[in-house]
């Protein structure tokens, strides 16, 4: 079973600012946060290292790994594998958190399903070749003109948006979420060897305690 991602990251030794603390010297020892683990290039860059994923439901990283490794310790290989730093901006919410979301955001249920802007239509000539493409965000009274050489009339399209509400953008947005790349299982064993080498402090800094630890200079001595 592969550890849980914050037992590779190595610690710090911080200096106390604890009311309580008795001398000045007096240390924590908290996760240094600021190392840390990564795809390295050759891999991160390359998709045949990686398959297509859509998150179903309320599924969460580590569910996500669990069905694909066999292991929900492995959930920061699929964070890894999209670049996520915070979750809980960059997963996709669950139902209950998503429409809390909206009522937070928007109000009321009045408010979430009211415009929250304008679309397209597709638009074709009698060719059938595309004119205006879908999709496109303009005003409610957007207006297209063109000249239709089939026909030889100049054509102007009136009427031809889409009113997209603040839960459909939002939803939207959510289901883009969903859309992530998964490392194959193949190549655990490679990441999993990286992060192992790369996390470790390297000798010879005079904060060095050992691989696991380095000291924050305590200024407080010198004060």
């Amino acid at each position: 079973m592969a550890k849980k991602y914050f037992r590779y990251v190595p610690n710090f030794d911080y200096v106390s600012r604890l009311p309580g603390a008795k001398n000045i010297s007096d240390y924590l020892q908290t996760k240094n946060l600021f190392r840390r683990g990564e795809i390295r290039p050759d891999i991160f860059n390359d998709l045949s290292y990686f398959t297509k994923y859509k998150v179903v439901g309320d599924e969460r990283p580590d569910n996500v790994a669990y069905k694909l490794y066999e292991d929900e310790n492995l959930d920061w290989v699929i964070m890894l594998s999209n670049n996520i730093i915070n979750p809980e901006n960059e997963w996709p919410l669950s139902q209950k958190s998503f429409d809390n979301y909206l009522l937070n955001k928007y109000g009321s249920y009045e408010n979430v399903y009211s415009a929250h802007h304008y679309e397209t239509k597709e638009i074709r000539n009698s060719s059938n070749r595309v004119m205006l493409q879908k999709g496109l965000r303009v005003p409610q009274d957007f207006s297209f003109s063109y000249y239709d050489y089939k026909r030889g009339v100049e054509v102007t399209e009136v009427g031809i948006t889409d009113t997209i509400s603040n839960y459909e953008y939002e939803n939207k947005i959510q289901d883009e979420r969903r859309n992530i790349f998964v490392l194959k299982p193949f190549y655990l064993n490679i990441i999993i060897n990286d992060l192992e080498n790369e996390m470790p402090y390297p000798s010879g800094s005079s904060q060095y305690k050992n691989s696991m630890v380095v000291e924050g200079q305590n200024i407080r001595l010198y004060g």
